[in-house]
């Protein structure tokens, strides 16, 4: 049995809706143009497919052909970190990141109050 490490990017299925949100944010960030040029598609049919629909509003969509296209010619392996990030978390685990934050928070909201010149709760925070 193999055993895969993945280090995923904070974050990362918080920040775009869906998987499609992801393509077109990398996409447009590494260029339109040179990315549909990596995969064989025209910049405008490109557009299209990230969209989900062409102009005429006509359903299009990326195939899995051309997302391991993508994949494979632009090295970006994010669209699976994304997908791993939304689907494969364990509850258990999130939850204790997020306790992990909240705790984090706990100690620097006083600090905060007190500099914005709000009133700190008695038994919360400094002495």
């Amino acid at each position: 049995m193999q055993q895969l490490t993945l280090t995923l990017e904070p974050g990362l299925a918080q920040r775009n809706r869906s998987l499609r949100d992801h393509m077109a944010t990398r996409v447009y960030a590494r260029g339109l143009v040179d990315v549909a040029g990596k995969i064989d598609l025209s910049p405008s049919k490109l557009t299209e497919k990230l969209a989900g629909a062409d102009s005429g509003g006509k359903p299009r969509g990326m195939t899995i052909d051309e997302l391991e296209t993508y994949i494979q010619r632009t090295g970006d392996v994010s669209p699976v970190h994304y997908l791993a990030d939304k689907y494969l978390r364990d509850p258990v685990v999130a939850q204790q990141e997020a306790l992990a934050k909240l705790a984090s928070l706990a100690e620097v909201i006083p600090g905060l109050m007190a500099a914005a010149g709000l009133s700190v709760p008695k038994g919360r925070g400094r002495p």
